[in-house]
């Protein structure tokens, strides 16, 4: 179990943001006493899993047929070891 300060500091991000996918939904907290706390896995997966943008029908396949790729993906992969 995480406090807001320790996983914004694990995602390299301002504890506010933290606080604002909590009340959004986008990561489940609970409430112990005035504080939230966070499973690890709940963090783990609202991080490991780069969301990209529906795509217009138009654009959801290259010009040769395949299937767009991930480039939301691509760059995520790319940042983690920074």
């Amino acid at each position: 179990m995480l406090t807001v300060p320790e996983a914004a500091r694990r995602v390299r991000r301002d504890p506010e943001t933290v606080r604002r996918w909590i009340r959004s939904g986008r990561l489940r907290a609970k409430k112990v006493g005035t504080q939230h706390v966070i499973e690890e896995a709940d963090l783990a997966a609202l991080i490991d899993e780069p969301k990209m943008l529906p795509l217009p029908k138009g654009m959801r396949r290259t010009f040769w047929g395949e299937p767009m790729p991930n480039v939301v993906a691509w760059i995520h992969r790319s940042r983690r070891g920074h």
